[in-house]
This record gives structure tokens, sequence and C-alpha cells, in this order.
């Protein structure tokens, strides 16, 4: 059966796009990988859509989306939140992970790839731990 994954940040514009992505890349057939914002940008960072393209990954296609509109794929397996604190709200999970990751949006290329590394090495710890 697959794992239901949810990745939930502020403007769900970097983060948790991000963690969505190397969900999917590195869970293929077995996640269903979703993400979402407390309070959603509407669009997704062209430093994010950049880095992920270095490595092959196109999330231009993706779209900045509020936990409204995910809320229809719950239970979720993991609920996975970055820097949302109380802005997070609830939504049915078998476990809620919160990963202090920090925003990338203002930082320079290398750091934004320190974080983007950052992401893929903590989704592929959850992966193998579910």
């Amino acid at each position: 059966m697959k794992k239901k994954l949810l990745f939930v940040c502020v403007e769900n514009s970097n983060r948790s796009q991000m963690s969505q992505a190397f969900a999917k890349i590195l869970g293929g057939d077995a996640v269903e990988a979703y993400s979402a914002g407390s309070a959603p940008s509407g669009k997704i960072n062209p430093k994010a859509i950049a880095a992920m393209k270095e490595l092959g990954y196109d999330l231009s296609g993706h779209a900045s989306k509020s936990l409204k509109e995910v809320e229809q794929y719950a239970p979720f397996d993991a609920v996975v939140t970055m820097g949302c604190g109380d802005a997070c709200p609830w939504m049915p999970a078998k476990q809620f992970i919160d990963w202090q990751i920090p925003d990338p949006r203002h930082m320079n290329e290398e750091e934004f790839r320190a974080v983007r590394d950052l992401v893929r090495d903590k989704v592929k710890t959850l992966l193998t731990s579910l």
C-alpha cells in the first residue's frame, strides 16, 4: 500500500515543494506526496525551480496550494511541517514531524542548494523510517 505524505511550510513555494519532489523521486510508486502552505504565496520560487532543475526535476509544473486544497487526500501516513509553527493546522495523520529547516527564500544560490540537499537527506531518512 502506498504511503501518503504531506509536506507543509508557510508559502508552499520552496521547502515543501522540494520535499514533495524528493518524495516522488526517491519513493517512486510506493509514495503519494503532496505539499501545501499555511499561507500559500500562489507561486513557486524561481530559485527552487532552478535548484531542482539542476537535479533533473522540473518543479515548474507544481502549484502553490493551501491546506484546504489537499485535505481531500487525508488521512496521511505522515505530515511534515517546516517553519509554520502554530499556523500549521491539524490534518488527519498517523504521525506528525517538524523539520527545522531554514527558509531559503532570500538565500544565495550556494546556500539555497545546501537547503535543497538538507531537504533531500531528510526525505530519504523519512522514507526509510516508514
